[in-house]
């Protein structure tokens, strides 16, 4: 069976049941390619996107990890569980009869927006002394965690017609890479003195990846049947597309195939003979700015770093492939 050879980002809409691990290991069977990645673990019972790198767009993973997500979350108030969601085994279950009003809830939300210590959950895939803390929470341990210094930029709480019936509220929440929410809707329960744990969730966005472009692994197969993967492939360089860009002349084009740095000089648009075009050059770029570099046909190459005291552009990320 002939391996395929896709470059970029493919946004996947992960359905329940699947470990992302789960659906990298799809993707390679459909895709007919080891060389794929995903930018973020979703819970086996949550839903939504899940950026996967394919190729070249594998050494985009540090990058899209570290960007902000955002959540669709369903909280039930008055149960604490082991997992902290609804799939976990139930420690504790409180009277309903005192459950919080919709005022007090809003408040006990909004006392988490900004920068919040969260101790990661035992069931969670961190790595204590070399083991995944869900590998020693299955064996019935539970070790001391540090807290973890996150950021939740806001949290909207969107729905509590069902707090009376069920004790649900749904919540947006936009928020940064690390956190937990499912350990959020914990904390929660905890402020309101009356237990909580999550009991749905799904991530609608990636940074600029939202949920209503993902596309599921069915999805994925029969673009394969129809030859048109490719349609959904956002090239690596989209990924920076709000950097500023050069073109290298062909004469320097050797220096970035093998990843060299490059002067002002290499730059297509420079004339070296006109001193004070390149001075205006050297004028446009700060130490370690950053800038999308390709050739003068117009292929890309990678992002490069500008260097003020050597006066030179030097690789930061290298996505050529000859």
């Amino acid at each position: 069976m002939k391996n395929s050879n896709y470059n970029g980002l493919i946004n996947i809409y992960k359905e329940p049941g699947f470990t992302s691990n789960d659906v990298v290991a799809k993707m390679r069977g459909i895709l007919r390619m080891k060389k794929i990645g995903h930018t973020g673990t979703l819970d086996p019972d949550a839903v939504g996107v899940l950026v996967c790198c394919v190729g070249t767009g594998t050494r985009l993973v540090e990058e899209l990890t570290d960007h902000s997500k955002e959540y669709i979350a369903v909280c039930r108030l008055g149960v604490e569980t082991d997992t902290q969601d609804m799939s976990g085994t139930i420690l504790k279950e409180y009277d309903t009869d005192t459950l919080p009003g919709i005022e007090e809830l809003n408040e006990a939300v909004q006392a988490f927006v900004g920068d919040y210590d969260q101790i990661p959950p035992m069931y969670s895939a961190i790595k204590v002394g070399g083991k995944k803390l869900y590998e020693l929470a299955r064996q019935g341990k539970e070790i001391e965690r540090k807290p973890r210094r996150i950021h939740i930029d806001s949290i909207s709480v969107l729905d509590t017609s069902h707090l009376i019936d069920r004790h649900e509220f749904t919540m947006e929440v936009r928020c940064s890479k690390g956190t937990y929410i499912r350990t959020l809707c914990n904390d929660i329960g905890q402020r309101l003195g009356c237990g909580a744990a999550m009991a749905h969730l799904t991530r609608t966005a990636v940074g600029s990846f939202h949920l209503d472009t993902a596309i599921t692994l069915s999805q994925l197969e029969k673009l394969r049947d129809d030859d048109k993967v490719n349609d959904v492939v956002v090239p690596v360089e989209d990924f920076f597309k709000d950097l500023d860009c050069v073109h290298v002349l062909m004469t320097s084009r050797k220096l970035i195939e093998n990843g060299n740095p490059f002067t002002l000089k290499d730059i297509a648009d420079t004339e070296p003979s006109k001193a004070q075009d390149t001075l205006k050059k050297e004028n446009m770029y700060s130490d370690g700015t950053r800038v999308r570099v390709y050739d003068e046909d117009g292929i890309f190459f990678g992002v490069y770093k500008y260097n003020d005291k050597l006066r030179n552009f030097r690789v930061d990320k290298n996505f050529y492939t000859s």
